[in-house]
């Protein structure tokens, strides 16, 4: 197995932050994209395969998490405010794999694999029903130092995408789940989506 270094490029994706902790716990090993309503192109592309973890908050919603992880909802909105500076990146992800997926059973079929609500889910299938939702398989790493960054306003509006103005420095990390673990949440779910 390839030796994983930090990433050199200061690109992120921008999640829902009970996502990101979400990820960073080892609750999920994936995330589902379709695309930021302000994306370029209007759809999903993945930028590169590893990327820091930018958490978002002002778009969260309890509706849309299912119940038991309402507490981990809760727990990002703990000291959060609209007026907020700064914002902490403590993760960074490799992208194992890039599943496209139109069908609505295979999607239902994978939910217990993430914290999203069925409707969540659907939303995101059904916007541009035409357009593939992405499952990104992410293999999380946890910083020793989490880093606060400026909230810059290249960072606002709906994109998925961006390119921190600041250098995260270089540092020891650990995965979040074990070898063994990753590839056995992943081969559960590629059954799913592959039977």
């Amino acid at each position: 197995m390839p030796t994983i270094t930090q990433p050199a490029s200061p690109l992120s994706l921008k999640e829902w932050a009970v996502a990101v902790k979400a990820l960073g716990e080892g609750h999920q090993i994936i995330t589902i994209r379709k695309g930021g309503l302000y994306e370029e192109t209007r759809e999903f592309r993945l930028e590169n395969n590893q990327f820091y973890l930018y958490p978002t908050y002002e778009h969260q919603k309890q509706d849309m998490v299912k119940p038991q992880y309402h507490d981990l909802l809760a727990a990002t909105w703990e000291g959060w405010s609209p007026e907020q500076e700064t914002v902490e990146v403590a993760y960074f992800a490799e992208v194992t794999d890039d599943i496209e997926l139109l069908d609505e059973e295979k999607l239902r079929g994978i939910s217990p694999y993430h914290i999203w609500s069925d409707n969540f889910a659907d939303v995101r299938l059904h916007w541009k029903k035409q357009k593939p939702l992405h499952i990104l398989f992410a293999r999380v790493y946890r910083l020793e130092q989490p880093v606060e960054i400026l909230i810059e306003e290249a960072y606002k509006g709906c994109k998925s995408w961006h390119h921190l103005l600041n250098a995260i420095p270089g540092q020891r990390f650990e995965p979040v789940l074990s070898d063994a673990k990753y590839n056995q949440k992943k081969e559960e779910i590629l059954n799913i989506l592959n039977g």
